[in-house]
């Protein structure tokens, strides 16, 4: 099957508003992408080179001459020139996604949180899960991850994806994605680095358009537009279009023709491929697919080149006379005042005219606003009052439900349970990040900075009045509005009455005639108009079915009717007519409904009723299919749904007119109006509560506010924001909800939501998307610039008990990060708020402010808060405070050194918690009873308390901070028991601190039982294989946490421990372990590590005779030293290189090289003279062993020369003994002895013990052999032998003397001495070595 496209013009069309997009702004600049017969140029080259050529996101629009666009064409006469295609050849199918940090401040990239974000990357590359599921929310498939190049590659197998990632990449939710992806807490804590920062994310908008042109062709059905006129003869089956007009063509196998099907006359025929281009918008496909048409295109609507929508007044241009009386009837000259909005391109709008007074319907045609009376063309789409009633977020989701939010996470348990000495459950105590990411605290940072603060800024008691806790949870404007106003609780209520008596009575009817016979809309007739019926319960009663009410309303229609009641009978009629369409009985209802309208002559004076009878009437005519009568009335539908703002949804068929109105404003590429219509749907689906069909419209709606509010204008924000975050989240989309929120930027509109609910929503949705059980405990770090924003408007609006909940939010997050600091900055903050707002919670505050200090190491200043706490305490009877207070005193008594004051303290709250029961209490004081015995070193004494601790947690049923805090205790208690060298109960108490643990199901605690499990087996117990089975758990545990680093460390270690049993299976596992950590090293950007990794795996392969892959992977630990200019880092790589070969039993000629051609020259460019002395040193020995002595000997002696510069006298030694051994295998003896005598005399004046005794005496004996044997010299070799035995005889070695007089007699004997001198002491000897002087 193929198609064939192509065109003498090129018209330029966009898929989305922009392919640039930055997480700070959803502001949406206009792009225009490829063509549809351009396509012919982007196919004829090959794919691979069509990816290469990537064009990066670009505002211009690319504008062609007008005059080479033909202004209509014949079936006979279309161009030729086309390119055939088979549908689905040709197009790509991956596109690049790319990324770039950048600093506002500095205008320019930030090259700092770049490289950072793209080690993050290189680390996913390996582990994609998270990035996967990323992209699949976002629509998107990932392909593969390009970390060097910054980018992710991405393809799409549907419309719908393309669709969808399009619209998250205009709304700026791609950037705002990947900075939650790229980046770690310690940015987040920044909140000043986090404001500076943003992420562009940058894709080639031609390639996008491309890609979804080719699956537009896939699917071989698709909406387009007319490129040009087509004109046709009678009889043929070509179908007839105007320039512009909407078309839906269908693949049918003809290569130059589809069959097409117009929206605007529903006539079917043949259409050249080349006249139509498809809607470059993915979301007019959906729409025009999903949501048919059956009475074609009105010409009522028309597009406009102008976005902006008239107010104000204008004058007329020419006399009109009214043909009914809804038309404004005027002269030339005449100014009308416009009602509510007038949008360009329609042919109605609603005016008044200032001369008559009257109001009705004008046409925009007769009106100029051009004239001296300027119309005011206003940006504004919207007004105050519908952006109020627009944010209506369910209670579950409302600024109300965050503020108790925000006060749940922020309470503790500090005034009702003690604290553990030096124990917080929610910290995590990582790498502190640095003080620059606490925000404001230079100069508040400290106890009296901040007391300066509360000074100046804070408010003062005398504000606390005004803001008060009740003051505070006092109900959001939205809630106001959405409340009924007290006349809306006084509704009249009329009592149905069918007996047949009262019938015949007027006066019966007198009352609900009267009622709906008022001149003109009255707050009470709201029921009778809205969506839900309302007037079923509150205006009527007394009737057991609606069949009653019909009947009643039928009587009071006759008498209405006889009484020329014209109100009363228009209002009764709409209402039986709404009530025949809540049965479906449409036939009936239209028939009200116009006799409504038939007898209305002054219908203006309600225009609420006005609109609901129009629309009403429309909705019939529509679902009738009665396409004259809609037609007829559909230009004023629009004009009052669409200009009057506010309109109220009377019926559920309303929203066929609206999609009507859409489909119009998409086929006249008439912008103002599709904004407005898609307000409407909106507002339509979200007061029914559809959410799950209102999110495209939504999403949409947000496009065209962010496009047009990117042109220049003014326009008032809508808020879509808030209510596509509370969509997102329902559909179980964490990352684009958070997105969505944190793009949210609330805007002076008195009704719009708060700092407070997007903080407390971005908590909530982090929370999600971290996993976190309990908010309470754990507050992510993204949220902390929003909690901040938050706090700086709680403060600025005096909302007192708001402004202490962030403040002690922020200080539990802080805490938690282990920036215990900020947190004492914080709570100091919450402690002058609680004093505004009560004793108790100025007592908690003071409480958490102490803790704090006691943790940040300033016991002193939470000494002084606590005794300060114990004064206030005197007159209340508060048994558990009262313990909480002196169990903190304790601590920080302790801390400062006053054992016997912590005692007493400590003692004090054991009593009060046995007083109140309260066995957590108790375990608690006892613990840290123990803790203090153990820091004056009464280990028994400590494991008393530890132990009657551990029994009182486990008598009662303990949560999740309750384990934690068994755990830490069974941890002091085996820790006491390895120091009393008790190995066995101190490791029952470890496995049981990790068994409590696992139970828990506590990361955290698990992973400090496992660390003190590994330090016991490896330190205390040795046993490897225990070593290796805790060690292994550690690794899932640093996994879990997603802690890199660690997990690199952890496999690194493993494979050393493997390593360690020397077998085949665990030389194989160690080699698994080191590769593991080596991929999450390269990750990490760790060159250091990395390359010592490396080396480590060219040792296993090594051990593991893998001849050909071990020299591999020592060049990869070198080159990766070298390649960032590493050279001390190289050179010690080179030794250790080096001394693979040389510790080892193969090729130990190897080392040569690493150590001659890496290690010394490397040593001498960096003068590390010990590194190159001890390289010598090994090629000496090396060259000996493998009895090379002449390079051995020129090794010795640069060995020899290097030691005698170094002047270290042990090295010196050491290399002319080496020197002496070379000599003698050259058999060059004289020198051989003259170094062996130097290296005696390079030893101390006496003797250092047995050691050097035993060195003396060997040396002495070779010497000896070497006289006697090499050089024939007897006497010399005595004398030697006598100096080895003087050694000897120091050293009272019988044997080694035995051996020496061995040797002795054999010389005495050959030469027949007899004389030999007997009796040497140990000081001759040394001056004989020195001399050589006979004796």
């Amino acid at each position: 099957m193929g198609c064939c496209f192509g065109a003498p013009f090129q018209r330029k069309f966009s898929l989305w508003s922009t392919g640039e997009e930055s997480s700070s702004s959803s502001s949406v600049q206009p792009v225009f992408l490829a063509s549809w017969s351009s396509l012919y140029q982007y196919t004829s080259e090959p794919p691979e080179k069509c990816f290469q050529k990537e064009k990066m996101a670009s505002g211009n629009s690319r504008e062609l001459d007008p005059g080479s666009q033909p202004a209509q064409i014949g079936e006979g006469t279309l161009g030729t020139e086309s390119v055939s295609l088979a549908v689905g050849e040709g197009f790509p199918n991956e596109i690049a996604l790319s990324f770039s940090v950048k600093s506002r401040s500095g205008q320019g990239p930030n090259h700092q949180l770049q490289e950072a974000a793209r080690k993050k990357l290189w680390a996913l590359e390996n582990d994609d899960k998270d990035v996967c599921a990323l992209f699949k929310e976002l629509s998107a498939r990932l392909v593969c991850i390009q970390a060097q190049e910054d980018r992710f590659l991405l393809s799409f197998k549907t419309i719908e994806e393309i669709w969808k990632f399009s619209t998250y990449l205009a709304l700026g939710y791609v950037a705002c994605c990947l900075e939650h992806l790229l980046f770690t807490p310690a940015y987040w804590l920044n909140c000043a680095l986090v404001e500076d920062t943003e992420i562009t994310v940058t894709i080639d908008e031609d390639h996008m358009a491309t890609m979804y042109l080719g699956l537009l062709l896939q699917e071989g059905s698709f909406f387009a537009r007319a490129a040009l006129n087509v004109l046709t003869e009678e009889g043929e089956e070509a179908l007839k279009l105007y320039k512009n007009e909407l078309v839906h063509v269908k693949d049918i196998g003809h290569e130059a023709k589809w069959e097409g099907t117009s929206l605007s006359t529903d006539q079917r025929g043949l259409v050249p491929v080349t006249a139509i281009e498809p809607l470059p918008h993915p979301f007019y496909q959906w729409f025009l697919k999903n949501y048919p048409m059956s009475c074609g295109i009105s010409n009522q609507i028309n597009g406009s080149g102008s976005s902006q929508i008239g107010q104000g007044r204008c004058s007329t241009t020419e006399d009109y006379r009214g043909r009914g009386w809804d038309e404004l009837s005027f002269c030339r000259g005449d100014l009308i005042e416009v009602q509510g909005l007038l949008i360009p391109g329609l042919q109605w709008f609603i005016g008044k005219s200032t001369t008559s007074g009257r109001t009705g319907f004008v046409q925009t045609r007769c009106v100029h606003p051009e004239t001296n009376e300027q119309i005011r063309k206003s940006p504004v789409f919207f007004s105050e009052q519908e952006v109020a009633s627009f944010i209506q977020i369910p209670c579950n989701g409302s600024e109300t439900h965050y503020r108790s939010l925000l006060s749940q996470v922020a309470q503790t348990d500090m005034a009702s349970v003690y604290r553990l000495d030096g124990f917080e459950h929610v910290a995590v105590f990582s790498q502190r990040p640095s003080d620059a990411a606490v925000p404001d605290l230079k100069d508040g940072w400290t106890s009296e900075g901040w007391g300066r603060q509360v000074a100046n800024g804070l408010p003062t008691p005398s504000d606390s009045e005004m803001s008060t806790p009740e003051g505070d949870s006092s109900s959001s404007p939205m809630e106001s509005l959405l409340l009924p106003e007290p006349d809306d609780l006084d509704d009249p209520k009329f009592f149905i009455d069918l007996n047949a008596g009262h019938m015949e009575d007027s006066d019966v009817f007198d009352p609900i005639l009267t009622f709906l016979n008022q001149d003109g809309y009255v707050a009470h007739f709201q029921g009778l108009y809205d969506i839900s019926f309302s007037f079923l319960n509150s205006t009527f009663y007394g009737f057991s079915n609606e069949e009653e009410l019909v009947l009643y309303l039928e009587a009071s229609r006759n008498w209405a009717k006889k009484g020329h009641l014209a109100w009363a009978h228009i209002r009764i009629c709409f209402l039986l007519g709404r009530l025949c369409v809540k049965r479906a009985k449409f036939s009936q209802a239209r028939v009200y409904f116009e006799e409504a309208m038939s007898t209305m002559d002054k219908g203006f004076e309600d225009l609420p009723l006005l609109t609901s009878l129009y629309t009403n009437l429309a909705a019939i005519y529509l679902k009738q299919k009665m396409k004259q009568k809609f037609l007829s009335v559909i230009g004023k539908v629009v004009a009052l749904m669409a200009g009057l703002p506010g309109h109220c949804f009377s019926s559920e068929n309303e929203l066929e007119v609206i999609m009507y109105i859409l489909r119009e404003a998409i086929a006249t590429t008439n912008t103002a109006l599709e904004a407005r219509a898609s307000f409407l749907v909106v507002r339509f689906f979200l007061q029914l509560g559809k959410y799950d069909e209102v999110l495209p419209f939504a999403e949409r709606l947000q496009l065209l506010c962010a496009s047009l509010s990117g042109r220049g204008s003014r326009a008032l924000s809508l808020g879509t924001m808030p209510i596509l975050s509370y969509l997102y989240d329902k559909k179980c989309l964490p990352h684009i909800a958070l997105a969505s929120a944190r793009l949210y930027s609330p805007s002076g509109v008195t009704v719009a939501l708060t700092p407070i609910w997007r903080a407390g929503f971005i908590l909530t949705n982090a929370s999600k998307l971290l996993k976190v059980r309990d908010r309470s405990c754990s507050v992510p770090a993204v949220a902390c610039y929003y909690l901040n924003c938050a706090l700086a408007f709680s403060h600025g609006e005096r909302a007192v008990s708001t402004e202490r909940a962030v403040c002690a939010v922020l200080a539990k997050m802080y805490l938690k990060h282990g920036v215990v600091q900020a947190a004492v900055h914080y709570s100091h903050r919450a402690v002058a708020l609680g004093k505004m707002m009560g004793e108790e919670e100025a007592f908690e505050s003071s409480l958490s402010l102490g803790w704090m200090y006691a943790l940040n190491g300033q016991p002193e200043k939470a000494s002084e808060i606590m005794f300060c706490l114990l004064c206030s305490l005197r007159q209340t009877d508060s048994v558990t405070q009262d313990g909480v207070v002196h169990n903190l005193l304790a601590i920080a008594l302790k801390e400062e050194g006053q054992v016997q004051k912590s005692a007493e303290n400590y003692l004090w709250a054991l009593n009060k918690a046995r007083e109140t029961g309260n066995r957590r209490n108790q375990a608690i004081a006892l613990a840290n009873f123990g803790c203090l015995a153990l820091s004056c070193r009464a280990n028994r004494l400590a494991e008393r308390y530890f132990l009657q601790a551990v029994r009182l947690y486990f008598e009662f049923e303990a949560g999740d901070d309750a384990q934690m805090e068994l755990v830490q205790v069974l941890l002091w208690l085996a820790r006491s028991l390895a120091e009393r060298h008790k190995s066995e109960e101190s490791k029952l108490f470890y496995e049981l601190a990790l068994a409590v643990a696992l139970v828990s199901r506590n990361v955290m605690s698990q992973l400090h039982a496992v660390e003190s499990l590994c330090h016991f087996h490896s330190k205390v117990h040795p046993n490897t294989g225990a070593c290796i089975v805790y060690h292994e758990h550690q690794v899932s545990l640093a996994q879990q946490l997603q802690d890199r680093e660690m997990e690199g460390q952890l496999l690194r270690v493993l494979g050393q421990l493997y390593q360690s049993l020397h077998t085949t299976r665990s030389l194989q596992r160690a080699l698994d372990c080191t590769k593991q950590s080596l991929r999450l090293f390269i990750d990490l950007g760790e060159t250091v590590r990395t390359a010592q990794t490396w080396l480590q795996a060219g040792r296993l392969y090594y051990q593991m005779q893998e001849e050909e892959l071990v020299e591999m992977y020592l060049q990869a630990a070198i080159q990766t030293a070298l390649k960032p200019g590493e050279l001390h880092l190289a050179m010690n790589l080179y030794e250790e290189a080096g001394d693979v070969f040389f510790n080892g039993t193969r090729n130990r000629q190897r080392a040569v090289d690493y150590y001659r051609g890496g290690a010394v020259p490397l040593a001498r460019k960096l003068k590390a003279t010990q590194t190159e002395l001890r390289v010598f040193h090994k090629l000496t020995e090396l060259q000996i062993e493998l009895q090379n002595y002449e390079k051995a000997l020129e090794f010795a002696t640069l060995a020899a020369r290097l030691s005698v510069d170094v002047g270290d006298q042990l090295q010196e030694r050491v290399a002319f003994h080496r020197l002496a051994t070379v000599y003698y295998f050259l058999h060059m003896y004289e020198m051989a002895e003259d170094c062996y005598l130097k290296t005696l005399s390079l030893c101390s004046p006496s003797l250092q013990g047995a050691q050097e005794a035993m060195y003396y005496s060997k040396v002495y004996c070779r010497l000896g052999d070497l006289t006697l044997h090499k050089l024939k010299d007897e006497q010399d070799a005595a004398s030697y032998f006598l100096l080895a035995l003087a050694a000897a005889t120091e050293l009272g070695d019988l044997a080694w003397q035995g051996r020496i007089q061995g040797k002795l007699a054999q010389i005495y004997n050959a030469a027949q001495w007899n004389k030999g001198p007997r009796g040497w002491t140990t000081y001759r000897a040394r001056w004989l070595s020195e001399g050589r002087h006979a004796v």
